[in-house]
């Protein structure tokens, strides 16, 4: 692959000339924030943005989205029958501008999670549409990031394209053969020189003092920590403060968990299954016949999404299960925070966090 020079003056067309064959979504302004959504002029892109509400995911992953519609009846002899066809909704090309490392690295582990062992057609068949243009950080979104510490303040290799803003113009690295493709298909660009490289360089070089550590561990010390806490008090100190209501995973641009629901038509012939997002922290989740709950306490629940977190999602996937995006500490309104409770833990106990002396 390549790297690109494309003039800031120049991107204007380049998205102009993107909207006449593509979906353009990208992050915008509002009244409550920044959020991705589609982009009508290339004005209303706002790729020095610090984070937005949600992340990028709802478009690979919908909030609600139908997966196969159904139809009972009976054929000419009186026997049941079901006919069932997949839906595919809103699938169609698109293009998803300003990507932050982080929020890339999130979808780095739904390619894995949706694509490996079980296949997820609907998922593929959006991420097989969806160009991924991510933009460099070099300032952290708030204090509430922590990317540094998680290891996601680079881009992973999931990216079509990669901007890095230097001076008046962008450096493009092309990361895939199709990105470089709708580049080069749509704007007028030239090659990167020698001096470009360097400037580029320098700029990344430069960005790294302006990230601060939040961690007093390092995030491969992190599933060990998970490991020899289970059991700590901290989970009933932080489950007394919890409210239950989901905002934390709403957020979270590495959660994944759904909820499926049938709904059938009055005629009782028609309907279709559909799935809708989900959150671990609702009392409801974790609810199954008989009325057990498995996680009934909301300690036991807070509990559940910090070891996904720290832990299991790590030992399943080899990846990260937290971004350091910092969207949870965000949007709870009583102050959990993913930095808060790892360094609560750490400084609870006394021991080597060596991830062979634990297992983990």
């Amino acid at each position: 692959m390549s790297l690109y020079i494309l003039p800031k003056e120049r991107l204007p067309g380049f998205v102009d000339n993107l909207r006449a064959g593509f979906r353009v979504v990208g992050p915008v302004r509002t009244e409550t924030g920044y959020a991705f959504d589609a982009i009508h002029s290339a004005d209303e892109l706002a790729l020095d943005y610090p984070t937005t509400i949600l992340p990028p995911k709802k478009y690979l992953l919908p909030q609600r989205e139908t997966l196969f519609a159904f139809h009972t009846g009976t054929d000419e002899q009186g026997a049941r029958q079901i006919d069932v066809q997949p839906a595919f909704e809103d699938v169609q090309p698109t293009v998803i501008l300003g990507v932050h490392t982080c929020d890339m690295h999130g979808i780095m582990l739904y390619d894995k999670v949706f694509t490996e062992g079980y296949r997820d057609e609907h998922y593929v068949a959006r991420r097989e549409q969806t160009y991924i243009v991510g933009i460099e950080c070099l300032r952290p979104c708030d204090d509430a990031s922590f990317c540094k510490d998680m290891g996601t303040l680079t881009a992973p290799p999931v990216y079509d394209l990669h901007m890095t803003a230097v001076d008046g113009m962008y450096l493009i690295d092309t990361g895939t053969e199709k990105g470089e493709r709708l580049l080069l298909s749509n704007v007028e660009v030239h090659l990167a020189t020698t001096e470009d490289i360097r400037r580029l360089s320098q700029t990344l070089s430069a960005k790294w003092p302006h990230f601060r550590h939040r961690l007093k561990m390092t995030k491969d010390q992190i599933p060990s920590l998970m490991t020899i806490n289970y059991g700590s008090n901290i989970w009933d100190t932080l489950g007394e403060r919890c409210l239950a209501c989901g905002s934390c995973t709403n957020v979270c641009p590495t959660c994944f968990c759904f909820d499926v629901q049938d709904e059938v038509e009055l005629n009782m012939s028609d309907g279709r299954r559909s799935r809708i997002w989900d959150s671990c922290q609702l009392h409801e989740f974790a609810l199954v016949a008989g009325g057990h709950n498995f996680r009934g306490s909301k300690a036991s629940r807070v509990r559940h999404r910090m070891m996904r977190k720290g832990k299991y999602i790590q030992q399943v996937h080899s990846i990260t299960g937290c971004t350091g995006c910092g969207r949870c500490q965000r949007a709870c309104l009583v102050d959990i925070t993913i930095p808060g409770t790892l360094n609560a833990l750490y400084d609870e106990m006394q021991i080597d966090l060596n991830p062979a002396a634990t297992g983990a």
